[in-house]
């Protein structure tokens, strides 16, 4: 007889890509009824995105009210809507293993993308195009101040041709890219001797190879700068690695292969860090997922993925480590205007609790609401033509919350989702109103101004 739910652990099973039943449409239109069937009947995840609506309103509109008169032609739109957030997989279904019906919807909709781009013979051009984060970014490091020009939004020269060629919807705000990669910049301070350790912080000694990130190392570099100079005022000497992207975008649209030829070169590369006493840390909560528990799920057997997986912390994360350790180097002021500290669906993922608020909230005298509800962003899914309103509506309640927050930073350990939620409250606003928008940053630029180490 089987249990109604578990109050048992989750725990994943390994991908099993490298099996040709995997990609197998009859096996797999199998498991998608057998799971479909059982969400029909549970309905615990209908307000976590759009992927679960959508499956109950074909199921409740069919002729029977139930699954058995849903075509399986109609499943498209459900996967199409999963951003592979893990949230109802690590916060809501009672039916993950170890219970016996064992459930991993967001992997189940990873494997239907992997099996239909296997049936077609190749996956979506513009997708895998947009995923190809180190070429792209080492391209437009060249030509950063006319990429940016040519992807700005509301220029009407560049991007309704975007638009038009790529899918790449006009009204999406695109991230900038930096003229100086956050590795390039971070050789140039080491050889000027520009990052000094605090030999007297309780935390001396610790060595961290900072895992620089695809998003950070060509988009966002100051958030890397901001990392270093909190680990430096700590105590904590560090180095900035960057062997290549964690493939998380790839993973988005089922490219699975990729992401594992991505996990073997960067885990190869990161052992010598490993073997020479530092901690691996990393700036984006995405890439920390990858390496601590999607990487490890795709290669089970590999050795370096599985020591990398256990030496891998995310800023936060390691922070919050050095304060009950050995304690932060005194010293943080309040830092004013307040902070509406969002929580990345793929750090609470990550099953570590709220790092970023735990982390933010050793400032004193500082205002900080924390923000759970899903940013809607999703990677690739917040600017594509086809899945942009439904990105915008996902995000709009935690936009919302943020907006009522009226507090002068929104953080999120997912650059990019702060970066959304502001544009969310944007496109709220109008044109005819035009209050001061919140500031994009991540919590660890929040510690770093509260050090009085960046303005």
């Amino acid at each position: 007889m089987s249990r109604e739910g578990s109050l048992d652990a989750p725990t994943r099973h390994p991908i099993d890509w490298q099996n040709p039943e995997f990609y197998d449409l009859e096996n797999l239109d199998a498991e998608l009824r057998r799971v479909f069937d059982i969400c029909h009947g549970c309905r615990r995840c209908f307000n976590l995105c759009e992927s679960f609506p959508r499956l109950f309103d074909l199921i409740d509109e069919s002729e029977s009210g139930e699954l058995d008169t849903v075509s399986s032609d109609d499943f498209a739109p459900v996967v199409e809507a999963c951003t592979l957030c893990d949230m109802c997989f690590m916060t809501k279904c009672p039916y993950v293993p170890p219970h016996e019906f064992n459930l991993d919807f967001p992997h189940l909709m990873l494997r239907a993308r992997a099996a239909e781009a296997k049936a077609k013979g190749g996956f979506p051009f513009v997708q895998s195009q947009l995923a190809q984060m180190d070429r792209n970014g080492k391209m437009a490091e060249k030509i950063a101040p006319l990429a940016n020009w040519g992807s700005k939004r509301g220029n009407g020269l560049t991007r309704p041709v975007l638009e038009k060629a790529a899918g790449i919807d006009a009204r999406a705000d695109l991230p900038k890219f930096a003229g100086e990669t956050f590795t390039r910049r971070a050789r140039k301070d080491d050889a000027a001797g520009l990052i000094n350790v605090n030999r007297e912080a309780p935390a001396f000694g610790r060595k961290a190879a900072i895992y620089a990130t695809c998003f950070v190392n060509y988009n966002n570099p100051g958030v890397g700068a901001a990392a270093r100079k909190v680990l430096a005022h700590n105590g904590v000497e560090s180095i900035v690695a960057y062997p290549g992207c964690c493939g998380m975008p790839h993973l988005e649209s089922g490219n699975i292969e990729k992401v594992a030829d991505n996990a073997k070169k960067v885990a190869a590369a990161m052992k010598e860090h490993i073997e020479a006493g530092y901690d691996i840390v990393t700036l984006t909560a995405s890439c920390g997922l990858m390496l601590k528990f999607e990487w490890p799920l795709i290669l089970p057997g590999n050795e370096d993925v599985k020591r990398l997986s256990e030496a891998v912390f995310d800023i936060d994360e390691y922070i919050v480590d050095i304060a009950k350790k050995e304690g932060l180097t005194p010293g943080l002021q309040s830092v004013e205007g307040g902070v509406s500290a969002h929580l990345a669906c793929h750090a609470r993922a990550q099953n570590m609790g709220p790092k970023s608020v735990e982390m933010m909230r050793l400032i004193p005298d500082t205002k900080i609401d924390v923000v759970e509800r899903c940013s809607g962003h999703g990677g690739t899914f917040g600017v594509m033509k086809e899945t942009y309103d439904l990105a915008m509506k996902v995000g709009k309640t935690a936009a919302r919350n943020v907006k009522k927050g009226e507090n002068k930073y929104v953080t999120s350990d997912c650059p990019l989702a702060a970066k959304h939620l502001v544009h969310e409250i944007e496109s709220m606003n109008g044109e005819a109103e035009a209050p001061a928008l919140p500031t994009a940053q991540h919590p660890v630029e929040i510690i770093a101004r509260a050090y009085g180490l960046i303005e």
